[in-house]
C-alpha cells in the first residue's frame, strides 16, 4: 500500500508548491446562505483599525461576516444604546414625541450639547446629558424592566441608571446588535407602533430615492483604546439589510477613527452592491 501512497504524496506537494499565493482568501463559506468576507479587511486597514463586520439580509435570511469570531463578542453599546432608550423614554411616558425638549443645565461639554434639545436633536447629535436625564427620570426599575423585555445584549442594568450603558455593564455583541435591530426593522418588539415609527423617523440617516439607511453612532474609549459602532439597516427597494460595524484601535489619537466608523460601512455596501 505504501509505494502506491507514496507517489501521491509526491504529486500534492508538487501541485501545492506551484500554486500561486494569493493576498487574501476568497469568501469561504460557513453555513449555508452564509459567507465570511476576509477581503473585508483592506477597509479596516486603510483606517489603521481593527473590527469585525456583519451583514443579515432579511429576505434570504442569510449573514455576511467579516472578522466572525469578534462578532460574538460584547462590548459596552455606548451610544447605540439610544435606540432602545428612545423607545423606552415613549413607551414610559417620560418622553412625549421627537419634539419633547429639555432644558441644558448649563454644563458646558461638546458645542452641540450646550442648549436645550429636543429627542430628535439629542439623537442626532448622540448628546449624552439628555439621554442620561432621560434614564434619571425613567429610573433604574422601569430601565431594567424594559431592557429585559428587549432582550437586549446581557442585559445587565445594576450600578449607576445613568452609566451603565457606558461604563461596560450593558454589553452587546454585533451579533446580538443584528438580533434586536432586525426586530425593530421587523416591527416585533414589545412596544407600541407610535413609538416604533418615531423612533425610525428619527435615525433615519439617509434618504435616497432607491437607499433608506436608519442608524447609530457609538464611540467608547479611554487612555488606552478606542472602540467605535455604526449599526442600523437599508430599505433598498423590496431588500432590508440589518448591519453592525465595530472598530477598534489602541492609537487613541487616531484622527480618523469618528469617520471610519461609518466610511467602512459605506466601502462595504458599495462592495456588496447595495449602494450605488
Amino acid at each position: 500500500m505504501l509505494k502506491y501512497l507514496a507517489p501521491i504524496a509526491v504529486l500534492l506537494l508538487a501541485i501545492a508548491c506551484n500554486q500561486k499565493p494569493t493576498e487574501l482568501p476568497p469568501p469561504v463559506k460557513i453555513a449555508a446562505h452564509d459567507s465570511v468576507r476576509p477581503d473585508f479587511k483592506k477597509y479596516y486597514d486603510a483606517y489603521k483599525v481593527d473590527g469585525c463586520f456583519v451583514l443579515f439580509d432579511v429576505g434570504k435570511s442569510s449573514y455576511i461576516y467579516y472578522n466572525k469570531e469578534d462578532a460574538t463578542v460584547a462590548t459596552s453599546p455606548a451610544s447605540t444604546f439610544k435606540i432602545p432608550n428612545t423607545m423606552i423614554g415613549l413607551e414610559t411616558g417620560v418622553i412625549k414625541d421627537e419634539n419633547y425638549v429639555m432644558k441644558w443645565d448649563g454644563v458646558k461639554r461638546r458645542d452641540n450639547w450646550n442648549q436645550d434639545t429636543d429627542l430628535k436633536m439629542a439623537y442626532k447629535n448622540s448628546t449624552v446629558w439628555y439621554y442620561q436625564e432621560l434614564a434619571r427620570r425613567v429610573g433604574p426599575q422601569r430601565l431594567k424592566e424594559w431592557v429585559e423585555k428587549f432582550n437586549y445584549g446581557n442585559m445587565k442594568t445594576s450600578g449607576k441608571v445613568d452609566e451603565f450603558w457606558l461604563n461596560d455593564t450593558l454589553k452587546i455583541s454585533p451579533v446580538q446588535q443584528i438580533d434586536f435591530l432586525t426586530r425593530l426593522a421587523q416591527n416585533k418588539l414589545p412596544v407600541a407602533k407610535r413609538t416604533v415609527d418615531i423612533t425610525k423617523n428619527i435615525m433615519v440617516a439617509k434618504d435616497t430615492a432607491n437607499f433608506l439607511l436608519r442608524a447609530k453612532t457609538g464611540w467608547a474609549g479611554n487612555s488606552e483604546r478606542n472602540l467605535g459602532w455604526y449599526v442600523g439597516y437599508i430599505e433598498a427597494g423590496k431588500d432590508t439589510f440589518v448591519f453592525a460595524n465595530r472598530i477598534e484601535t489602541a492609537d487613541t489619537a487616531n484622527p480618523d477613527f469618528g469617520k471610519a466608523r461609518i466610511d467602512i460601512c459605506y466601502s462595504i455596501f458599495k462592495d456588496l452592491g447595495i449602494y450605488k
